[in-house]
């Protein structure tokens, strides 16, 4: 039998991976901590740590299994922090006659590896991660011929497919496809938000390693804030906590926000997911589970609100990354070009909405999606940044922020830079829809109610301006015909007065 070595990539953490099923003297497993990863976008510190634990984590549950494992920490003197010369470097120590590796989810690293496949002199052989529904061309294939790649029909499609929710007689359960409308609901104090699962642990380690190997970071950590599973037993316990004792009320509130309440009833589990410690089949099959055992107590506007983020939304995010890979990263079909703010690294801004929700950022690695989509980026898109920049962010500092999974978000849905790929109109507001949301207005130095004026709330004059200042990429979109028609008949020197107003916004965002 060959000498065969296998890589194991940061978020490819699958322990249920028919690799791991059969053990034998002949495969070896690489993993390693590189500054490659570290570097190739200045990361939150938690996120990093988050990896490089789990990492950790994955290989030590594994060689307890009696796999043979070659693990590199980040300092260790043969570490290269480059993934393509650790791999020749260990083909040549270990004498290895084969390479196998699992197929990345990442474009830079399908590329890197389908390079290092030709350039070694050994054979090779690319896996399947084992982990989605879907494999990268299914959703290509699925909206070829359509003019639209609408998320609703794929989503209904998985669900049929998959038989997730469905009666015995193929039809929806609850006689609905979609309960988004019953998923809005302010959180107002009630009721009341059991504290988080959390696990306390030593960070004190890795963080020093970082600063030892001068790993630039953004971001804050402290033994008591960092609360994230680094394991697939903590995962579990935070799949089986959610099911238990989140799910009554996640679908109700999943677009609520709050001041004093970070987390909500959200399940906090796509750092799991995303470094594959946790399969979305299994997160669903608990969910669904738990759920129908005990219909009395839930309803299914809250199950189907969070499968529909698991098997709709994140599947067709994956399938709509691979089908516009390389060159979706490139789009800015709005033409924005202006720099992002400096509040958005340090949370010192007087907009009370983006302070929480920036601030939450940097001290959790975390924001939910409408914190993300609706404050932190509508404000972005509103201020016209250059989508390369909102890209860095969004991919740096949130711990579940994979690119697949983070580019399609941001410079899609949020960005709305592809043109409308992914969604079918920009996701813009003034500060109305933020209030409507959240209490976060309610003591904020601006007035949501003020439409114009110094004391203002700047989202509402920025609405105005983009509309105006983006009208011609709209005309033929039916989705903002509504909103043109409004700005076509609105009073000349108010929208002057929010022209005015934004270009000093925009020429000046760290003063707001």
């Amino acid at each position: 039998m060959k000498k065969t070595l296998r890589l194991v990539l940061g978020d490819q953490l699958n322990q249920k991976h028919s690799w791991f099923q059969e053990k034998s003297d002949q495969v070896i497993y690489f993993m390693a901590e590189m500054q490659q990863e570290t570097n190739y976008v200045k990361h939150h510190i938690q996120k990093v740590v988050a990896f490089f634990l789990s990492m950790r984590n994955f290989s030590k549950d594994l060689q307890q299994q009696g796999h043979q494992f070659i693990y590199y920490n980040l300092d260790d003197s043969k570490n290269t922090g480059d993934l393509k010369k650790n791999i020749q470097q260990i083909i040549e120590q270990e004498n290895i006659e084969k390479f196998e590796y699992q197929l990345p989810d990442e474009y830079r690293l399908d590329h890197q590896l389908k390079e290092l496949s030709n350039e070694i002199s050994i054979s090779s052989k690319a896996y399947d991660t084992e982990h989605f529904y879907t494999q990268r061309q299914d959703v290509t294939q699925f909206f070829e011929g359509k003019k639209e790649m609408v998320m609703e029909y794929f989503y209904r499609d998985m669900r049929k497919k998959h038989q997730l929710l469905m009666t015995a007689d193929k039809q929806p359960l609850g006689g609905k496809w979609n309960y988004d409308k019953s998923n809005r609901k302010k959180w107002t104090g009630k009721p009341e938000i059991p504290p988080i699962k959390s696990f306390s642990k030593n960070v004190t380690e890795i963080v020093e390693l970082l600063e030892k190997e001068k790993i630039s970071t953004i971001g804050r950590i402290n033994e008591e804030d960092f609360t994230w599973p680094t394991s697939r037993k903590e995962c579990l316990e935070v799949l089986a906590y959610f099911c238990t004792t989140l799910l009554v009320h996640f679908g109700d509130y999943e677009d609520a926000m709050h001041t004093d309440k970070k987390f909500l009833f959200h399940s906090r589990l796509s750092f799991a997911m995303n470094s594959k410690m946790l399969s979305p089949k299994e997160v669903n099959e608990a969910v669904i589970n738990h759920y129908q055992n005990h219909q009395e107590e839930i309803d299914i506007s809250q199950v189907e609100g969070f499968v529909r983020q698991v098997l709709g939304w994140r599947e067709y995010m994956r399938g709509i990354y691979w089908k516009q890979m390389p060159e979706y990263a490139k789009l800015n079909k709005l033409n924005n070009t202006n720099p992002l703010p400096e509040f958005f690294w340090t949370g010192e801004t007087k907009m009370n909405c983006l302070k929480h929700s920036i601030n939450q950022s940097l001290d959790h690695a975390y924001a939910h999606h409408i914190q993300r989509l609706m404050v932190i980026g509508n404000f972005a898109l509103l201020n016209m940044v250059n989508p390369n920049e909102v890209d860095q962010w969004y991919l740096g500092i949130y711990i579940d922020a994979i690119e697949w999974a983070e580019i399609t978000n941001t410079r899609g849905m949020s960005q709305f830079a592809d043109g409308g790929i992914v969604a079918t109109k920009p996701y813009v507001s003034s500060g109305s829809y933020i209030n409507k949301m959240s209490n976060y207005c309610k003591s904020c130095k601006y007035s949501v109610s003020k439409k114009t004026g110094e004391d203002a709330c700047p989202f509402n004059s920025l609405y105005w301006n983009f509309i105006n200042e983006k009208k011609e990429h709209f005309l033929n979109n039916q989705r903002m015909s509504m909103m043109l028609a409004m700005l076509k008949k609105m009073n000349q020197e108010t929208l002057n007065q929010h022209i005015e107003r934004s270009k000093e916004i925009i020429k000046s965002p760290n003063k707001f």
